[in-house]
């Protein structure tokens, strides 16, 4: 029975849950009817929310923002400062409803309309535990993006890699010029770092430490510094070493782009207009002079054409940015032309994409009980404090993420001052949620939960798992376009693994959490791997190097970190796609302003730099047209 009542709260919450999928409606004069199937598919949520957020076109704005993350929520929001301009943010998923705000309910939301539920063409090195070996490619598609379903780690990166953006060519975006930036959307509350430089108490986007925390986390802090690897604040001066998790949430809730940046100022900015439900299918050049000077989008199926007085600014992420810049003329010459899309401008649009891959283990049990984040642990009296107000609950913990270490490996080539591997302590697994969101979710095969991990949730034993990251990448992937139906997704390539070296690395990281477990604190709670073999990798002895080889090709998971679709670089550089200034080579009045733009793979997960850019952005922007 308490079993049952533990899932009602996530039953509830899907219940609830976003479900933005563009139906049919019919239209009178100044307002929108909804049928009844497609209030029901919207939800609750956008059932009460969406008239607040369905702005439906006027003729013309004086900026266009397309996409509503994180970089796109707070540009919208810094334009509109200025009542003398109107903003217009078109985004093309709906609103966040009691979801989204929970941080447990991270992994449910991949199965929700909030995804716009990308996967990869089949992978040659990669993903061999998932169906048709497509890697999940989860992106947010409601009013604040990826911010509203993403797993709100906050990490702004390593200073070398704005040194080296600057280095590229990139003037502007050195770390001494980029940290204000961080600095400005940051409100952070983060115990022991009130007086720190690297920090920020007074902007919009709230960054504090979990409340909830388990006492494995606090055996693995303990053992990590056994292990040599010192407290740090990643964000702060130096990133090697342990640490527990920053997070994007307010007093344990999420606190997502949308709620930073947009619903404080909603009701108070008349000339900031939103619409919500709507895709943007291209962007209007006028093809003689390469200006841009609006979009064409669809809302409820009716086609609309908007104006930009001054910019057309795309902040619609690392797919859909790139796809758009396409649609338009604005891309690859052959691609373009084999699709049967009139070429303006021959630029290297998608040409280039990196990622974060990552291995999900190893996992290990313990001799705790109670720990481990399972659903039958929500229980009615939990999700009713949660409710309430508090912080404190296992509802606040970010779907089970609890410390980050940074650490070196001997096989990379970095800076001495520049981590290689990211090792992400998670107090759960596949168990879990008994292999139904996190599984699904990455579009594993039944028989990974079925053969590693059911066991677990039959006996509900403690475990914990890793998720081992790899920061610099040699593998480089691509994204192009293989219809011009704007309602397709593109074709999209990450190649992960391709260089031998990338598992090379993960190899390094899977071998030091290991050695991290046999340490006095993490022994004193029965800490021991999980052995079961990884179904495809039996033939290979358990725990050896090849073993852990074949597991990471098959265990590939990776937390939505694109970069580099949208290329930043000088004219000069043939791989890039905008300037220092963000702006598309060659056409004028266009911008890129989301994390395509960034040029290497980051020492970091990519939400905070999203904020920067859109922090920065919007400077740009202003001093231009001031």
């Amino acid at each position: 029975m308490w079993r049952q009542l533990g899932q009602l709260p996530i039953l509830l919450a899907l219940a609830l849950t976003v479900a933005t999928a563009t139906a049919a409606t019919t239209r009178t004069r100044g307002q929108q009817q909804y049928s009844i199937e497609q209030l029901r598919q919207l939800g609750l949520g956008n059932t009460i929310n969406l008239p607040l957020y369905t702005d439906l076109p006027r003729s013309n704005y004086d900026f266009i923002v397309v996409g509503a993350g994180a970089a796109g929520c707070t540009l919208a929001a810094r334009l509109s400062e200025n009542p003398n301009w109107s903003v217009y943010l078109i985004e093309a998923g709906g609103v966040e409803n009691l979801m989204h705000l929970m941080p447990l309910m991270a992994p449910s939301l991949q199965l929700t309309a909030s995804n716009w539920n990308y996967k990869s063409v089949p992978q040659r090195f990669a993903c061999r535990g998932m169906h048709n070996k497509e890697c999940a490619l989860p992106r947010g598609k409601v009013l604040g993006g990826t911010s509203s379903m993403n797993f709100m780690i906050y990490n702004r990166g390593n200073r070398r890699d704005f040194d080296a953006w600057a280095k590229r060519g990139n003037h502007g975006w050195s770390y001494a010029e980029v940290l204000p930036y961080f600095l400005r959307s940051e409100s952070a509350q983060l115990q022991g770092l009130e007086q720190s430089p690297y920090h920020n108490h007074s902007g919009p986007l709230s960054v504090e430490d979990v409340r909830f925390r388990t006492s494995m986390s606090h055996a693995y802090l303990r053992a990590a510094q056994e292990a040599g690897h010192p407290r740090t604040d990643y964000n702060g001066e130096s990133q090697l070493g342990v640490s527990y998790v920053q997070a994007t949430t307010l007093k344990g809730r999420r606190h997502s782009a949308f709620r930073a940046y947009i619903e404080p100022v909603r009701a108070r900015r008349k000339n900031l207009h939103i619409l919500t439900l709507a895709r943007v299918t291209r962007v209007l050049i006028d093809e003689a002079t390469k200006t841009a000077y609006g979009v064409e989008l669809r809302h409820a199926g009716i086609q609309y054409q908007v104006r930009a007085r001054r910019e057309v600014i795309l902040s619609a992420g690392a797919f859909n940015s790139p796809q758009l810049l396409m649609l338009s003329g604005i891309g690859p010459e052959d691609n373009l032309k084999a699709i049967g899309i009139p070429l303006v401008q021959a630029l290297p649009v998608g040409k280039r994409l990196y990622d974060h891959m990552c291995h999900f283990g190893p996992t290990f049990v313990t001799n705790t009980t109670g720990q481990t984040l399972f659903t039958s642990r929500v229980t009615p009296d939990r999700v009713g404090g949660f409710l309430a107000g508090r912080g404190d609950t296992l509802i606040s913990s970010i779907g089970g993420v609890e410390t980050l270490t940074f650490i070196k490996v001997p096989t990379a080539k970095s800076h001495a001052t520049q981590p290689d591997i990211e090792l992400i302590q998670v107090a759960g697994s596949l168990a879990s949620d008994e292999g139904t969101s996190l599984s699904r979710g990455a579009n594993l095969k039944p028989e990974i939960y079925n053969t590693m991990y059911r066991d677990l949730t039959r006996r509900q034993q403690d475990h914990f798992t890793f998720l081992i990251m790899q920061f610099k990448p040699q593998s480089v992937g691509r994204l192009w376009l293989h219809t011009r139906n704007p309602l397709e997704w593109p074709k999209i390539d990450p190649k992960y693994f391709k260089a031998e070296q990338d598992v090379e690395q993960l190899l390094e990281g899977i071998k030091e959490s290991i050695r991290i477990s046999k340490m006095p604190a993490l022994q004193a709670i029965g800490t021991r791997l999980l052995d079961i073999p990884v179904p495809g990798c039996e033939h290979h002895r358990f725990g050896s190097d090849d073993y852990w080889r074949c597991s990471i090709r098959t265990l590939s998971y990776t937390l939505h970190h694109q970069v580099a679709t949208c290329r930043m670089g000088p004219a000069s550089d043939a791989t890039a796609v905008v300037s220092a200034q963000l702006k598309v080579h060659g056409v004028r009045r266009l911008r890129v302003v989301d994390t395509s733009v960034i040029p290497l793979p980051p020492t970091a997960h990519t939400n905070a730099a999203a904020f920067m850019i859109g922090e920065k952005a919007a400077d740009l922007i202003k001093a231009e047209w001031a």
